[in-house]
């Protein structure tokens, strides 16, 4: 599996094999199979990953926290809604939530590790989402992801083999 620090760069290289292979899969998959196929791999690939050693997603995007989760996520954190927004939140609520302040995220810990610990966000939690269902709708965000996770770039490079697709650029 690539090292996280080298993701971007090799997805980077591998761009425009990456988009063909999208259309490839768009034109020739089965929707159903592909869903079953990103879905057994995530659960391969992830058994034996430890996130806490990359969190490039925690590094590379702001985290985004639901209104819903604020007064749990406070409450773990043992200080009031109030606090919480303020401290660690850009103020004006957007459509998913709110956002971190910052990037890396803000709870992102020196150990790789959440400050929300259990409480972490749903989103968090189900990144890369390469085993939820509907891939062959989203697969521009598979190519994202691709960029950011280690294991998302591996699926991918997985699926090429399965297919047997063969970049020709």
């Amino acid at each position: 599996m690539i090292i996280p620090r080298k993701v971007k760069f090799a997805a980077k290289k591998k761009e425009n094999e990456n988009i063909e292979f999208r259309t490839f899969l768009k034109c020739n998959a089965n929707d159903e199979i592909l869903d079953r196929q990103f879905a057994e791999l995530h659960e391969e690939l992830f058994a034996n990953y430890d996130c806490n050693r990359c969190r490039n997603c925690c590094k590379m995007y702001y985290g985004t926290i639901p209104a819903n989760d604020i007064e749990k996520d406070s409450e773990y954190l043992g200080i009031s809604k109030e606090q919480f927004i303020t401290t660690y939140l850009i103020g004006k609520r957007n459509e998913d939530g709110y956002s971190t302040k910052h990037k890396p995220c803000d709870f992102l810990e020196n150990d790789g590790t959440c400050k929300l610990g259990d409480c972490k966000p749903e989103n968090c939690v189900n990144y890369p989402y390469t085993n939820q269902p509907d891939r062959w709708e989203s697969l521009y965000s598979v190519l994202e992801a691709v960029e950011v996770c280690p294991v998302a770039f591996e699926i991918y490079e997985r699926l090429k083999k399965e297919y047997g697709f063969e970049y020709r650029g």
